[in-house]
């Protein structure tokens, strides 16, 4: 514990002077904003290291977004706005009362208990005035759907099983469908996004992550269609000129060895 401690505060230090009048040009220069990009792409390096299960990139990767969060502060204590101090106080003070089964009288049995416990405390103790705040509207949209579901879904707002889930999805695709069909372009697309809400619903009720899901199925839909490619380039066969039926044959192939 107390390496830790010390290192941490050598980072704190390193950054300190890395801002200074005798430290980095580039470092002294930057802002809020303009860290904003670093910051966004050093927490998708940190999923990608996790998501391809790197455990041995993570530890580099959680020392990038690390220093992120450090520059960011540091930069604050220069403005007297507030120091790193204040951030771990701040989360520290937050984690404590939001788990008043593990820091005081509240019983827990189970997770799903601890989400609905937990978006209670942020409504009473924290004065939020909905139960949907607090979503970053920067989020992509299928992440922030599953959030705002999420939410709803701990303050008793969701259905108690998954086969009302199949008939709305079934409702909505219904309602798409007449939307094409009238060639109603602005009904086509409210009804689209209403089709993909519904599937991020059976999603949570499923208890798998959307986003997970999808990335996976990107993820898959790349790696054939790369294997396609090669496969093509063997054969001598391009895009404009093999059929969509060499093409699929192709993949179905590629498919059936994994």
């Amino acid at each position: 514990m107390q390496e830790s401690k010390d290192k941490f505060s050598q980072l704190v230090e390193i950054m300190a002077q890395l801002r200074s009048p005798q430290g980095c040009p580039w470092d002294r220069e930057q802002t809020h904003e303009s860290l904003r990009q670093h910051l966004l792409e050093e927490t998708y390096e940190v999923i990608e290291a996790i998501d391809e299960h790197r455990i041995e990139d993570l530890a580099e990767e959680l020392g990038d977004l690390l220093l992120q969060i450090i520059f960011h502060a540091q930069m604050a204590a220069e403005a007297n706005q507030f120091t790193i101090a204040n951030v771990i106080d701040s989360i520290n003070q937050k984690l404590i009362r939001r788990h008043p089964h593990v820091f005081g009288d509240e019983k827990v049995d189970s997770a799903a208990e601890q989400i609905k416990l937990w978006e209670k405390t942020k409504l009473k103790k924290e004065g939020k005035k909905s139960a949907i705040d607090g979503i970053p509207k920067e989020l992509p949209a299928l992440v922030r759907a599953y959030r705002l579901q999420n939410k709803a879904a701990a303050v008793g707002f969701d259905w108690p099983d998954i086969n009302p889930v199949w008939e709305k999805i079934e409702e909505e695709l219904a309602e798409l469908r007449e939307a094409v069909e009238r060639q109603s372009e602005s009904d086509i697309q409210e009804e689209l996004g209403d089709v993909l809400f519904s599937l991020v619903n059976l999603s949570r009720h499923l208890q798998h992550n959307p986003e997970d899901a999808l990335r996976h199925t990107i993820d898959k839909f790349s790696r054939r269609f790369h294997a396609i490619e090669d496969e093509m380039q063997k054969q001598n066969l391009s895009f404009s000129s093999a059929t969509l039926a060499e093409m699929d044959a192709i993949w179905d192939r590629i498919k059936s060895k994994e």
